[in-house]
């Protein structure tokens, strides 16, 4: 089984995979979400992040312990630790950021104090609608920059764009800093697509092998990197050649990357 999505440490494994792992107990959870901007997932307490999880991501917690929540991500089944500080309960979210990024302010004012950066895919439950601002449960948010999410997007390309330009952050998935298979995933979880977390398994899991020419939406997967094609030509993605998410000649970048020893390209993926 693989750790990074299978519910299971030293004290404690998920309910249903009673049978398959060996632990002290056996826990159904408990469902909560993430109540700050971004939280890191890590595979143990105060180790590096494996990914991040966005505010309203909703998860599910098997173990509390020493301020530290062991969860599983419902959006993608990832497994990891995360600061209890960081999750919570609320009302399930309504509406999704669309926008790079959006503040929540403490008023139906620009003017007034804001209190959050949201980044872009962020969840909020919206509570009323004012005339130029939602009110949601963590402040006034500009109605251009949410979503509601039943109207999901429908070209993971455009929403790639998006991020051109954000800092690459190795397992980062957010607008201030994200790197290729956080890219990839944000892209694809906003148009409603089901899409894992890291490159490996988006490699195993998204779109259909094709040997037909680049074309816009396709995926390109290296050992340890994806990217998204936005034209026939263009390959954009989070890198950590221009430690940023860039924009390069598709050959260029499979001349590139083998020169840096990433290899050959291993699969042109197409949904």
């Amino acid at each position: 089984m693989d750790r990074r999505t299978t519910p299971a440490n030293a004290r404690v494994a998920a309910l249903h995979l009673r049978g398959l792992v060996d632990a002290p107990r056996f826990y159904e959870g408990e469902k909560r979400m993430v109540a700050v901007q971004v939280t890191n997932l890590a595979p143990e307490p105060m180790a590096m992040r494996d990914r991040q999880l966005l505010l309203g991501t909703a998860v599910t917690v098997y173990e509390d312990r020493n301020g530290w929540s062991f969860v599983q991500s419902d959006q993608d089944e990832y497994v990891g630790y995360v600061r209890s500080a960081d999750i919570g309960t609320g009302p399930t979210p309504t509406h999704r950021v669309a926008t790079p990024a959006t503040h929540a302010y403490q008023d139906e004012d620009m003017k007034s104090p804001d209190l959050h950066r949201l980044s872009f895919g962020a969840r909020v439950a919206v509570l009323a609608e004012r005339q130029k601002f939602f009110e949601t449960t963590v402040g006034y948010i500009p109605k251009k920059h949410l979503r509601p999410l039943d109207r999901p997007f429908t070209d993971p390309a455009t929403v790639a764009q998006q991020f051109f330009g954000v800092p690459y952050l190795w397992g980062g998935n957010s607008s201030d800093g994200i790197d290729c298979s956080g890219l990839v995933q944000a892209a694809h979880l906003a148009c409603d697509i089901p899409c894992p977390a890291d490159s490996d398994m988006q490699r195993a899991d998204l779109g259909i092998a094709t040997s037909e020419s680049w074309r816009r939406g396709d995926l390109v997967f290296w050992r340890g990197h994806v990217g998204i094609m936005v034209d026939e030509q263009t390959l954009l993605h989070a890198n950590a050649h221009h430690m940023a998410v860039a924009y390069e000649p598709i050959d260029a970048a499979i001349t590139r990357i083998a020169a840096q020893d990433g290899g050959p390209v291993l699969a042109h993926k197409r949904l």
